[in-house]
């Protein structure tokens, strides 16, 4: 089963930006038609964060519209979560995973603490 691996995540101030990559253990994600982020921030559920398909088209969850970006470049096999003004309210573990996504996919994820 595909795993993924998300790398980028780190501390930072609120105002501030960090980019997200994403990468599967094994084969490329053009063959992908669906792929989402998601993030579990501390005692939530994992929530739905973003998702892209093989087209470009792109949704977004309510509470990081207009401030996140989901992109993928499939010639450098991976997708991308571009965040932007992020505030304490996204400080969470990012994930991401096929949309919808599969219970085996899961990797280790990736912090991503906002904080003055």
């Amino acid at each position: 089963q595909v795993q993924f691996v998300e790398s980028g995540g780190g501390a930072v101030q609120p105002g501030e930006s960090l980019r997200l990559s994403c990468t599967p253990s094994s084969g490329n994600i053009a063959s992908i038609y669906k792929m989402g982020w998601y993030r579990q921030a501390p005692g939530s559920q994992r929530a739905y964060v973003a998702s892209i398909t093989s087209l470009n088209l792109t949704n977004y969850a309510e509470a990081v519209k207009g401030r996140f970006t989901v992109s993928r470049d499939n010639a450098k096999n991976t997708m991308y979560l571009q965040m932007s003004k992020l505030q304490p309210e996204d400080t969470a573990v990012y994930y991401c995973n096929f949309y919808p996504r599969v219970e085996a996919s899961w990797g280790q994820g990736t912090q991503v603490t906002v904080s003055p």
